[in-house]
């Protein structure tokens, strides 16, 4: 089984909260996590309402459903049952004893306003993303613990058959990682694509007549990493943006796409406010603009908003396990001046990445790093440009080139 970097804050949350939610897409590795928690260092019953025995027991019955449980519980896919919310709540406001519930679901409850309500101050939420490339590649090491240092060390690279194109085109679905063919995988995300629409959507919303939804999401990855622009997806998926916007919250709160939020360290009038669109997965991604490895590698202004996309993942999957208090926006202003993202510590501080599709690093590839840094002088602490090489190359003091590969050695 692949380690996953979470689990040692899904132990530290059971020892000290009521109630943990541990959400992310579907098919992540939320139901194979929370067993073996239980096989070994959490004593809980586990159900899942993926049973229709068990879900119309808890739907129908709440109380009496939690009622009947003497320990610890464990319920998968619990944005199926809305129902059980207010009586957990009745339960914790009770007895808060710590770790009473585990709760997995494939929706952001924190999106789903009777849940949220009723989870208020009982709750620690955690996200678990599909794996990141350092769980796969079984390092111990995390690139975001050391890039606000004045000096960055990194370990020396481990050597791995797969290349950064294979890397992105497999993404970290943990099924998808035990295929070998495009052929398989692309089945597999089929499926998934027909599941998600099929179901995980209509147990969260009452939405009708969603045909228009794969032509939205295909149109979603072509542009990913763009600013968000509602009227030109109503214009282009030839719907209304009020129900627009309704398919891109659902789409959001099932974890298929993003938002990136723009950093607006002083409010300056001049910054751009409009949130930028990526998806959680790079995998699927490419399957839904059916690019393979080889169109990648033909295609540099393609490859380059795929690695963008996923060099962002790889970033969050990070931040969701660090200790440290981290967030990721990114930069852009009126005039044109921008920073793909920009990482904030929680005492203000802040670092500058910039991802590029190049084996060559050149200096001109930091100016916008520079101009954040002159914007930002007091919070500014480094700057590093992410490409497809295999050396560190410092440009600057503060302004390094990384080889993407920091991510997973």
């Amino acid at each position: 089984m692949i380690n996953r970097k979470i689990t040692p804050n899904v132990l530290s949350a059971l020892k000290d909260t009521p109630v943990v939610v541990l959400h992310g897409a579907r098919q992540t590795g939320k139901s194979t996590l929370i067993k073996e928690l239980i096989r070994q260092k959490y004593s809980a019953e586990y159900v899942t309402l993926d049973d229709s025995s068990i879900l119309s027991a808890a739907s129908n019955n709440p109380r009496g459903f939690l009622e009947a449980f003497d320990k610890n519980i464990a319920i998968d896919e619990v944005q199926r049952a809305p129902e059980l919310f207010l009586e957990i709540k009745r339960i914790v406001d009770e007895n808060r004893k710590p770790g009473r519930f585990i709760l997995t679901g494939s929706a952001n409850v924190l999106l789903i306003p009777r849940i949220s309500e009723s989870l208020a101050g009982r709750v620690e939420i955690l996200n678990l993303f599909p794996f990141s490339q350092n769980e796969l590649s079984g390092s111990s090491f995390n690139i975001l613990d050391v890039m606000f240092e004045d000096k960055i060390k990194v370990p020396a690279e481990n050597k791995s058959s797969d290349s950064l194109i294979k890397r992105i085109v497999k993404g970290g679905y943990p099924e998808v990682n035990n295929r070998l063919s495009t052929d398989r995988r692309n089945a597999w995300f089929n499926s998934y694509m027909t599941s998600i629409l099929q179901r995980d959507i209509r147990d969260i919303s009452n939405i009708e007549g969603m045909t228009q939804l794969p032509r939205l999401l295909n149109i979603i990855a072509s542009r990913a990493g763009s600013l968000l622009n509602f009227a030109e997806f109503a214009r282009l998926v030839a719907i209304p943006q009020t129900t627009l916007k309704r398919y891109f919250t659902m789409l959001n709160s099932i974890f298929m796409i993003y938002y990136l939020q723009p950093y607006l360290g002083n409010f300056s009038r001049r910054l751009i406010k409009t949130p930028k669109i990526y998806l959680y997965d790079t995998g699927l991604l490419t399957y839904l603009i059916s690019a393979d490895e080889q169109r990648l590698r033909q295609e540099p202004s393609l490859s380059g908003a795929v690695i963008e996309n996923f060099v962002l993942m790889e970033l969050l999957k990070q931040v969701s396990w660090s200790n440290k208090l981290l967030k990721i926006y990114f930069y852009r202003t009126n005039s044109g001046q921008e920073v793909d993202f920009v990482i904030e510590r929680s005492d203000g501080s802040i670092i500058g990445i910039e991802v590029k599709a190049t084996h060559s690093p050149r200096a001109e590839m930091f100016n916008g790093l520079r101009h954040l840094e002159s914007e930002y002088k007091t919070k500014f602490k480094n700057g590093y440009l992410f490409y497809n090489g295999d050396k560190i190359i410092p440009f600057a003091k503060n302004m390094n080139a990384l080889p993407i590969s920091t991510l997973w050695i």
